[in-house]
């Protein structure tokens, strides 16, 4: 099972979007977005000494008794259609709401798995590329605590594969990009991709289309339906406990009078 669990990441986009001015005006700063508030001495040389402190009290963990939404994306790397969903919908909302959701990733989709010998091969939608840009993602899922930044940065590219490696480098430098190549390559990825097709293939009801979305393990049409069209009303309204800041952030009261 490759889940993507980062609850506590949420700060690294805001910083690195509030601050880039100050980034390219701070020659001295050295490390990449992930270590900004790592210590009071990185926060300023880097400059955003203040947008650490205001995160660090905004996104401390929601300490409510209620489970978090669990969210499901079955998807392509080059599906067009579960690119967009994930860039402009899933992304988005767990960044608002990683407090109260949990987000898995499976790549693999229309996809068709054949045994091989002791190995697995793939046959996907889009062609070998989708093939390997499903194990590329799946590869960084398996190494990076990143993963949904960098798949983010892929996905979000005009050029998914050809992204990968400096999105990598981006937001988790640690992680060596011969580490996921290797990952790719050989038996590791053959198997982690085969858990992908299990999991997809075990769907109740079985999946159709993609991007294909289940929330608290379940698939309907209205699900669906409510995922693509707004998956931030649909979380909020789903969880149990008390509501984050982020939910009723949209709510405006209405004048008493109108024109």
């Amino acid at each position: 099972m490759v889940i993507v669990k980062m609850q506590h990441l949420v700060l690294l986009v805001f910083v690195a979007l509030w601050t880039v001015e100050t980034s390219l005006s701070t020659p001295l700063c050295t490390y990449p977005p992930s270590q900004w508030c790592s210590s009071p001495e990185v926060a300023a040389q880097c400059g955003v000494e203040k947008q650490c402190l205001e995160f660090s009290g905004l996104h401390k963990p929601h300490t409510a008794p209620a489970p978090g939404v669990e969210v499901a994306l079955y998807y392509e790397s080059l599906c067009g259609g579960c690119r967009e969903f994930l860039v402009l919908e899933l992304f988005p909302t767990w960044l608002m709401l990683a407090e109260i959701m949990n987000v898995t990733l499976v790549p693999f989709g229309n996809a068709l798995e054949k045994k091989n010998g002791s190995k697995y091969t793939f046959e996907c939608q889009h062609g070998e590329d989708e093939c390997k840009g499903n194990m590329i993602e799946t590869c960084i899922m398996n190494s990076s605590k990143y993963a949904f930044f960098i798949i983010f940065c892929m996905e979000s590219s005009s050029d998914v594969l050809g992204s990968a490696e400096t999105c990598l480098k981006l937001y988790d430098p640690d992680v060596k990009w011969d580490t996921i190549m290797s990952c790719v390559n050989g038996d590791e990825g053959n198997k982690l991709m085969h858990l992908n097709a299990q999991m997809t293939q075990a769907l109740q009801p079985p999946h159709e289309y993609v991007p294909w979305v289940t929330v608290n393990g379940k698939h309907t049409d209205d699900i669906q339906d409510k995922a693509m069209a707004s998956l931030f009303n649909m979380v909020c309204s789903l969880y149990m406990g008390d509501k984050p800041p982020a939910c009723s952030g949209g709510k405006k009261s209405k004048p008493k009078n109108y024109c």
